[in-house]
Formats: C-alpha cells, structure tokens, sequence
C-alpha cells in the first residue's frame, strides 16, 4: 500500500480507540507504531479502573468491526486487533533522561499486560486478561479461563482469561463458549485428553472458528498419541 494510504488508515484507526479511551476516564500513555498503551486509575484513581479498562477493550472491539465493515464496503484491505490487560502495583511518573522524559509506567505488571496482547496470536482470541483484573472485575465481566502459563520474564506461571463480553450473552454462546469450555478445560487438567477432546468438539461444531477449543483440540490429540 502506498504510504499515504497507511497513514489515513492507521489515523482513522487511532482516533476513534482513542475517544473510546478518553471516554472510559483512560490515561493515553504511548503509541509504538500501531500500539496504543493506556492506563486506567492513574494518575486519578478510582475503584473501578479495572471494570473500565475491560469496557474500553470491549468497546474497541466493537469500533474495530465497524471500521472493519466500512473497509471491506470499500474493497480495502483490513487488519485485526489483539488487547491485554492486567491490573497491579507500577512505578508512575516522568520516566526517561534529563533531557527528554515522559509520564508513563514501568513494572512486570505492564509487562504481563503487553505480553497478554501477544498471547492473543496463540490462543486466536481478541482480548485477554489476567487473574489480578479478573477478580478485581469478575461481577461486571462476561470472561472464561483460558490456560495457566508462565510468561517470558515473569517466574510465577498466570491464570488468564478471554474477555467475551460486558452484557449475558446469547444462549447457545453461554452454555457452549462458557459452560461446555469450562468443562471441557477441567477434562483436560484432569488429563481426560479423549473427554476433553469430545466436548472441544462440541464447541466447534458449532462455534468453528473459536480460536481456544481449536488449540485444546491439538493439544487433546497431541497428547493421546504421547501421553
């Protein structure tokens, strides 16, 4: 694509996650290329900067599919976007050299945050969001667990979760994407790889493209093969 082109379509892309940002009482904190990193309960804190932080990423969501629509009605090329977060203790302020500093933050939470954006390539999800703001939000979030890992530079391994959503979701969504992955995923710990296979199939007869029930399903025969 011609440069030109790039750059509008990057700043039509910026400035409408942005206002969602802005409108969620979030902090813009930085863009690295096409990254955004906002901050939510910083440097104003209130209670729910959690709950917040997963609207504003439900709320790109949506404003990414809408621009998505628009590109497509325009024979344009479109792109996707994948959203971590993570809720924890930071160092906040005028970070960098005495020549040139930013307000930001720095800490293995940020981290983990930027590594949950990453994972999303893995598990085929859009947002994913760690224990800390599960729990801190789990009563106003519609979210599954999705593994236990250990992440790059961060020792203790991490229960993370898929956010799906703000608002119940529809029937068939509800019992297959959460009831039957929740039972399927305990299958799976409890190495029932065959159980655990069956109900993974069951998810995607379904829901096809759902990214984790998918890898759980090569997992399950990877595992029945090499116990």
């Amino acid at each position: 694509n011609e440069p030109e082109f790039v750059v509008k379509r990057l700043s039509d892309y910026l400035t409408q996650m942005v206002d969602i940002i802005f409108a969620n009482n979030g902090t813009l904190d930085k863009f690295v290329g096409d990254e955004i990193m906002a901050l939510f309960g910083t440097p104003y804190y209130f209670a729910d900067h959690a709950e917040k932080a997963c609207c504003t990423a439900v709320e790109m969501m949506n404003g990414v599919r809408l621009l998505q629509k628009k590109w497509a009605a325009e024979n344009s090329d479109y792109f996707d976007i994948g959203i971590g977060i993570n809720s924890g203790n930071a160092l906040v302020g005028n970070l960098g050299s005495k020549q040139i500093f930013d307000y930001t933050v720095i800490g293995n939470e940020i981290n983990l945050g930027a590594r949950l954006e990453s994972a999303n390539k893995i598990y085929q999800t859009f947002i994913l969001i760690s224990e800390n703001t599960y729990q801190l939000a789990k009563d106003k979030i519609v979210a599954r667990e999705i593994d236990h890992v250990r992440v790059v530079g961060i020792q203790k391994p991490v229960r993370i979760y898929e956010l799906r959503a703000m608002e119940p979701l529809p029937q068939i969504e509800e019992e297959l994407i959460m009831g039957t992955f929740a039972e399927a995923l305990e299958l799976y710990k409890s190495h029932r790889w065959g159980d655990a296979l069956k109900a993974f199939r069951r998810i995607l007869r379904h829901f096809p493209s759902d990214g984790p029930s998918r890898l759980y399903t090569v997992r399950c025969l990877d595992f029945l093969e090499h116990p």
